[in-house]
Formats: structure tokens, C-alpha cells, sequence
């Protein structure tokens, strides 16, 4: 029998052991293939006009990818090292030379790594049409794409994996080379001492993640801890102190919780509790390191696609604040104004909701009395009446009217931020022009507008005898405002009002900014979805292979606890107490620093992002749970020998 063949009965042998470890890897060689393949795809650079965008995301993500997946295999392997060395110490003694030792272990993860590559490549050719249907529909495209296997990403792919491959073969040929041979049968001897615990480092990495969490939530333009620090140094000091303080947390403050519950004599004694709590308190320090990896990967992988999904829930509505009409221009030329409306009124499945043709009056004004100090305070503004708002809010749905008298005035501010735009209810400014000086005070300000922002400047709302008394002094326009039914749908009819309308009409609409909008967020959606499962599916792989190791090494003390009468029934409930706590740890702190990260995000857009962040919640813990359940019975099957 030849070493190669050794190595394949090795891998059939062991491959309930492996098994985690190579779906993870397919998984990971599908989303790269399937990334690659988008980069190339006809349909989607069809659908999309050509966009660059789609391609360079691609690439960036497929580079990501590739440096995680890297990391990931190399990290797998090394947990192997310690469940192989007795094996690889027995074959030395039976007289195997190193060499052949060596080689044989590089077969063994070189047929691993191919195998995966072939699987990976086969299963992302054949779900590659349904992954770019998936694309599609997230970006609102309506093009059916055609079944197509790019030859260009098969060979990237083979290159890249198979160079990853090799790199973590020769890793698996150098155990040989890096034990003695009583090291490698005493692998499974070796015990960690009891960590030493530390109430004042416990109390500090509760203080630096405390610390980090609180100045994530100051408001980054009006804080002083932000001023002092510096914008660009905070977000990198929150990052230090909140990773700095979670490593400390499972370092140093589990074992003195684990301490503190082994003086509990009552609960510590009961059933297996002696067990569990020593294991865990043995090991913690070893696994502090990755823990916190998995913590930390697991809160940037959420709030990345919380972030994502968040953008794309609140596409329309943040479309729709900013286009509160289906399209909006300024008439001017009539020939082409007359064409525009006749495309409006005849476009094929969609009818008009209502027209308006909107007096407006373009004004510069003098804005020293909004207290500005950086720019200029000279500012042009649209100027509408106090009329014309009332019947635009009663067509699109508001319950909102204003009551203006004299100079009073409103100011509609769709992108108000409390801190960064001027505070403008209480304020004075002058409207300035030819033989006009006249000064007005905001008595209210409100955050949504009644006109396109595509169109229009910043909008002011003035008496309607103010309005008529400055009409016939300042720069008077006429705008056309349209709603139609089905106006996220409008690709075509936009396109023609675009032909038609010259490009100083200032054409606005709400499906130009919705289309841009769902394929930006929805190529973020998709790349951030698929990536986090990758890193979903490593960081859970990567606690399953250490929870077996150390199942390895425990199952000599639970044999001899199932012989002195313990029941299997206890063994499962105590390992599953252990592994929950393996597993709770990081998921939690995960959650944690998600949850501020986010909630200091949705203080900035000024926008809730609830539903969205906990329906990406629900998803990772969900899947989480899957792995932990697996984790368990793969645990309790090796330490009772339940085949």
C-alpha cells in the first residue's frame, strides 16, 4: 500500500471528524467562485449599463475573502496538530521514516483541499444561475440571466485555492519536523496550570469595554471626548479599549466568576457541576485569545450586515424623503414641457395621481443670523408660499398645514441633523436681490419637504403675501410636480422624460434615485450576507474543532465516571452546561458590541434601524445554535464512545 493510498483511508477513516472543517471549506470555495462569476456576468453588467461598481465590489470582496479563508484553513489545521501527533508519533516508532510521515500528511490535506475545490467549483457552477437571479432581485432588476459557467473564474478560483492548498499541506508536512517524538506521544498528557485571577484587571475590562461603549455613543460632532481625542484617532481608540477589554473579560474576568462559583459549595457540588466548572476554568485563559477573535469577527460581521440590510429597508423611505414626487422639473421650454406631459399621461402602466405646476422664486438671502461660523453667508434658496406647501402636503398624504403671517417663515430641511445644520426656528436672515432687503424669521422647522431636492434648492416657506409681494422683484419659475401609480417600476418612462427634457430642466424623480439606491444597498446586502455566513460558518467550525480536541482529552476522565455508575443522561447535561458557556461567551459579547455599534449608527443617520439589526440577529444566533447542537452530540459521542 502506497502512502498516497494511506492518506485516503486515513481521510475516509477520520472524515466524520473532518466533516465541519471540509463543508466549511466548500462553502467557502462556492461564495468565492460565485463572486468571481458575478464579476463576469453578462446579465448582471447588462442589467446594470456597465456599472464599474458592481466589478470592483466584487473584487474587493473576493480579496477579503480570500485573506479570511487563508487565515481560516491555517488556523483549522493547526487545531488538528494536537489530535495528530500521537498518530504521527506511532508511525515514527513503528520505524516510518520523517520523510514519508511528512509526505504522507501532505497528501492527506492536499486530497482534502482538491476534493473541496472540486465539490466547491461543481456546486458553484450549478447554483451560480440561482445566485445571480438572487443578485438581480435584490438590485430590482427584471432581466432573466442565462445558465453560464465562466472558464475565467473556474481558473481563479483553481489558482487561488490550490496555492492556499499547497501553503497548508507543507504546513501538515513540517508536524514531522517540528516535535520529538516523546512530545508527540505526551500531546494528549498535557495540562494547563489554574489561571491566576486578578479582581483589578477583572474590574478593568469591564471599565475599557464600558469605556469604549460610552464614547461610541457620544455624538461624534457636538462631544467634547470626541474633540479632544480627535475624529479620526476616537473610532480607533474605541476599537483598542473594546477588543483590549474583551480579551481581559474571558481572560481574566470568567476565571474569577469560575472562582467565585467553585466556592459556592452547594451548587458547585451538585451532579457533574465539579467537572464542568473545573474544565472550563483550566482551559479559559488557553481560549481566551479565541474567543475574542470570535467575539470581535462576530460583532464587525454583524454590524456590517446590519448596516447593509438597514440601508436597504430604509431604501424607499429615505427615496421617497428626498423625492416626495414622482418627477419634478422646471418648465421653461414648452415645446418639450408638452412632450413630457404627454409621455406622463400616456406611459403604459401607470396612471397620473395628480399635476401640479408649482410657483417658485429663486432668491439668494443672507445668513448671518443662522450663527454659521465656516462658509460663506451668502446662500440661494427656492422661496414657495405658504398656499402652495398646504395643497402639495394634502396631495402626498401629509396632515400637516402652516399658518404664516407677515415675515414668519418655515424652512424645509429633509437632511436635518441636530448638531450640524443651523438652528433655524428663532433665527432671522434677509432675502437680498435687486431692490429687495427683506428679513424674515423662522417660527418653524420641518424635516421632510414637498419638492424634489434633485430640483430645488433649500426651501422656504413665506406668507402668500409676502410671496406675492416678492414675485414681481425676484426670479420667478414654474415647476412641474407628477405622482404617478407603480413609480418604482418607471425605468422606461424615465428614461424618455430624460430624452426629452433639456439638462436645465433639473428632472428629479423618485425611480432614478430608487434604482441607484436598491443597487448600491443591494450589492451590499448580498456581499455582506453571503460573507458573514462565511465567517459565521469558520468562527462556529473553529469552536467545534476545539471542543473535540479537548473532548479528546477528556474522555479518559468521563469513561471513568460512567464506570463509577454517573448516568450518560448526566454526561450529555454537563456537556452541554460546557459547551453553552464556549459558546454563549463570544455570541453574547458579539451581540454586545453589535448593539452599540449600531445604536450609535442609527444616532448618526437619525433613522431607527430595530427591525432590520434584530432580524440579523435572530438569523446569526439561529445558525449559531445549529453548530452548538452539533458541537454537543459530536462532544458527548466521543467521550461515552458512542459510535
Amino acid at each position: 500500500m502506497t502512502l498516497f493510498n494511506i492518506a485516503g483511508k486515513n481521510i475516509r477513516n477520520n472524515f466524520k471528524h473532518y466533516f465541519l472543517y471540509f463543508a466549511s471549506m466548500i462553502f467557502s470555495i462556492v461564495i468565492y467562485f460565485t463572486f468571481v462569476s458575478l464579476k463576469y456576468d453578462h446579465t448582471i453588467q447588462s442589467a446594470s449599463d456597465g456599472s464599474p461598481k458592481i466589478s470592483s465590489a466584487f473584487s474587493g470582496a473576493a480579496v477579503v475573502l480570500i485573506v479570511f479563508v487563508a487565515i481560516f484553513i491555517w488556523y483549522s489545521n493547526s487545531f488538528f496538530t494536537r489530535k495528530r501527533k500521537k498518530e504521527v508519533g506511532l508511525y515514527s516508532l513503528l520505524g516510518v521514516r520523517k520523510k514519508q510521515i511528512g509526505r504522507m500528511l501532505f497528501y492527506e490535506n492536499f486530497l482534502m483541499g482538491v476534493l473541496a475545490l472540486l465539490v466547491g467549483i461543481a456546486l458553484g457552477s450549478v447554483l451560480s444561475r440561482f445566485f445571480v437571479m438572487l443578485l438581480m432581485k435584490i438590485m430590482g432588476y427584471d432581466a432573466m440571466p442565462n445558465f453560464a459557467i465562466s472558464l475565467a473564474a473556474v481558473l481563479n478560483t483553481i489558482t487561488v485555492f490550490l496555492i492556499i492548498t499547497l501553503i497548508t499541506s507543507v504546513q501538515g508536512y513540517r508536524l514531522i519536523y517540528r516535535f520529538k517524538l516523546i512530545e508527540l506521544f505526551k500531546a494528549d498528557q498535557e495540562r494547563e496550570k489554574e489561571p491566576r485571577s486578578s479582581v483589578w484587571i477583572a474590574l478593568l475590562s469591564v471599565l475599557l469595554v464600558g469605556f469604549g461603549y460610552w464614547l461610541a455613543l457620544q455624538n461624534m460632532l457636538t462631544s467634547e471626548a470626541w474633540k479632544t481625542i480627535g475624529v479620526l484617532m476616537t473610532p480607533l481608540v474605541i476599537l483598542v479599549t473594546v477588543i483590549l477589554g474583551t480579551y481581559l473579560l474571558f481572560n481574566t474576568l470568567t476565571v474569577t466568576l469560575l472562582k467565585l462559583a467553585r466556592k459556592r459549595k452547594r451548587s458547585y457540588w451538585r451532579g457533574l457541576n465539579l467537572i464542568g466548572t473545573s474544565q472550563l476554568l483550566y482551559r479559559m485563559k488557553g481560549n481566551a485569545r479565541t474567543l475574542t477573535i470570535i467575539a470581535v469577527l462576530s460583532a464587525t460581521t454583524l454590524t456590517a450586515v446590519g448596516t447593509a440590510y438597514s440601508l436597504y429597508y430604509n431604501n424607499r423611505i429615505n427615496v421617497a424623503l428626498a423625492n416626495p414626487n414622482s418627477y419634478m422639473f422646471i418648465g421653461g421650454d414648452k415645446a418639450a414641457e408638452n412632450k413630457a406631459n404627454q409621455a406622463i399621461e400616456q406611459a403604459a402602466g401607470h396612471k397620473v395621481i395628480y399635476h401640479e405646476s408649482v410657483p417658485l422664486l429663486e432668491m439668494d438671502a443672507d445668513t448671518t443670523g443662522l450663527g454659521q461660523t465656516a462658509g460663506s453667508n451668502e446662500q440661494t434658496f427656492t422661496v414657495i408660499s405658504n398656499h402652495t406647501f398646504n395643497k402639495l402636503a394634502k396631495l402626498q398624504g401629509r396632515d400637516d398645514v402652516l399658518s404664516l403671517q407677515g415675515s414668519d417663515a418655515a424652512v424645509l430641511e429633509p437632511g436635518y441633523m441636530k448638531g450640524i445644520s443651523p438652528a433655524y426656528e428663532g433665527s432671522t436672515i434677509v432675502l437680498t436681490g435687486k431692490g429687495i432687503h427683506e428679513k424674515i424669521h423662522f417660527t418653524a422647522l420641518k424635516t421632510y419637504s414637498v419638492l424634489n431636492l434633485g430640483t430645488v434648492y433649500s426651501t422656504l416657506v413665506v406668507s402668500d403675501d409676502l410671496f406675492a409681494a416678492l414675485q414681481p422683484k425676484a426670479k420667478s419659475l414654474t415647476a412641474q410636480a407628477y405622482e404617478i401609480t407603480h413609480q418604482d417600476k418607471a425605468k422606461d418612462l424615465t428614461k424618455q422624460l430624460e430624452n426629452i427634457l433639456p439638462e436645465n430642466a433639473g428632472l428629479a424623480s423618485f425611480y432614478s434615485d430608487y434604482a441607484r439606491g436598491m443597487e448600491s444597498t443591494g450589492l451590499m446586502i448580498f456581499m455582506g450576507g453571503f460573507l458573514g455566513l462565511v465567517f459565521l460558518a469558520a468562527t462556529g467550525s473553529i469552536i467545534y474543532f476545539k471542543q473535540l480536541t479537548e473532548a479528546s482529552s477528556d474522555k479518559a476522565r468521563y469513561l471513568i465516571l460512567h464506570k463509577i455508575g454517573v448516568k450518560k443522561s448526566e454526561i450529555r447535561k454537563s456537556v452541554a452546561k460546557q459547551v453553552l458557556f464556549v459558546f454563549a461567551l463570544p455570541l453574547a459579547a458579539g451581540i454586545a458590541h453589535c448593539a452599540v455599534a449600531l445604536s450609535a449608527l442609527s444616532n448618526l443617520m437619525m433613522t431607527s434601524l430595530v427591525v432590520p439589526v434584530v432580524s440579523c440577529m435572530g438569523i446569526y444566533i439561529c445558525i449559531y445554535l445549529v453548530y452548538y447542537f452539533l458541537t454537543v452530540n459530536s462532544y458527548y459521542k466521543i467521550v461515552t464512545n458512542v459510535k
